[in-house]
């Protein structure tokens, strides 16, 4: 299980909603199994059902 505070700790490059998308899916891709939403992201962009959006990104990638 990855938290989403750990991947954005980690990935400090990450600058918006949209790149949190894409290393959100680049990590469900890589094997990780579940992902908890431990913090809302902090971007100004953040959408208002991010929750939906990243557990999307996460379980389908780019298949979208």
């Amino acid at each position: 299980m990855v938290q989403l505070s750990e991947l954005i700790i980690r990935h400090p490059e990450v600058q918006c909603f949209d790149d949190l998308l894409k290393l959100v899916a680049k990590t469900g891709h890589e094997g990780e199994r579940f992902l908890e939403f431990d913090v809302k992201p902090d971007y100004r962009d953040t959408p208002r059902q991010w929750e939906l959006k990243l557990e999307t990104a996460f379980y389908w990638g780019d298949k979208q």
